[in-house]
């Protein structure tokens, strides 16, 4: 089985528990996402700003910025989530909102297809960063915004194994979370300038953080003993509890396609 298909598994059966939860629901992020855009200088369309949600997920960052944008594309490997995203966009009355299946890496867009792009929580499961990061800056017009937002990885290498590995143990479609630095240069070798915009930590309640992937009890009870077993260090730094739940760092990037 190919790394796309166990992303596509992992997340069709789990959708729409990830439009309910409350975590990816909410967040001043998703605002952050809007009020960016609508600071955007008015594109080469008349009509307004046409924005790639890349890989969308239950579609809230495609929500956040319909609003301010002309379309919106939410682009997704699972079609399950897709369906999922079809239907919130339609009771929210976002008929700006529709919904293309495929892989980051290749996206089926022409050149310079979009003014802006959007990525929230997603690029942890992508297989090849690099090859994403080409592509959109592809379908983007010279000039175009790439806003960022995903999990980050531990600057300090005896924090980032355990965290990496509590993130596979969870759900088998993680591929990794990278540092800021990692991400500054993968987009400046990419076509990108771009700055870390924000940076903050999120509480995963650990009961609904594996639920909402289903997450086998095996691998569950694998979590716990590695979190209890961690050094000191480690369980201080993502701020562990007694049941398990922890906080992880979120960055957000703010990059121009040059």
């Amino acid at each position: 089985m190919q790394q796309h298909d166990v992303v596509a598994g992992a997340f069709g059966a789990t959708a729409a528990s990830y439009l309910s939860s409350a975590v990816h629901a909410s967040g001043a992020d998703l605002g952050w996402l809007a009020d960016t855009l609508r600071a955007v200088e008015t594109p080469r369309h008349a009509d307004g700003l046409h924005v790639l949600d890349l890989g969308c997920g239950a579609g809230h960052a495609s929500f956040a910025v319909a609003p301010v944008s002309a379309s919106v594309c939410a682009y997704d490997l699972s079609a399950d989530m897709l369906h999922v995203v079809e239907a919130a966009a339609a009771d929210r009355g976002l008929a700006n909102v529709r919904t293309q299946q495929g892989v980051a890496e290749r996206l089926p867009f022409e050149d310079a297809s979009f003014d802006c792009a959007v990525s929230r929580m997603s690029a942890h499961h992508w297989r090849d960063v690099g090859s994403a990061l080409a592509e959109l800056h592809r379908v983007l017009r010279p000039g175009g915004r790439f806003l960022l937002i995903d999990v980050a990885g531990g600057d300090d290498p005896l924090c980032d194994s355990h965290f990496q590995a509590v993130e596979l143990l969870r759900d088998g479609s993680h591929v990794r979370d990278y540092r800021r630095d990692e991400w500054l240069s993968m987009l400046a070798d990419n076509g990108f300038q771009a700055s870390v915009s924000d940076h903050w930590w999120l509480r995963m309640a650990f009961d609904t953080w594996v639920a909402r992937m289903r997450t086998p009890p095996e691998r569950v009870a694998a979590i716990r003993s590695l979190w209890s077993g961690a050094p000191d260090e480690v369980r201080q730094h993502y701020r562990v509890e007694a049941d398990g739940s922890f906080q992880l760092e979120v960055l957000s990037f703010a990059a121009t396609r040059v």
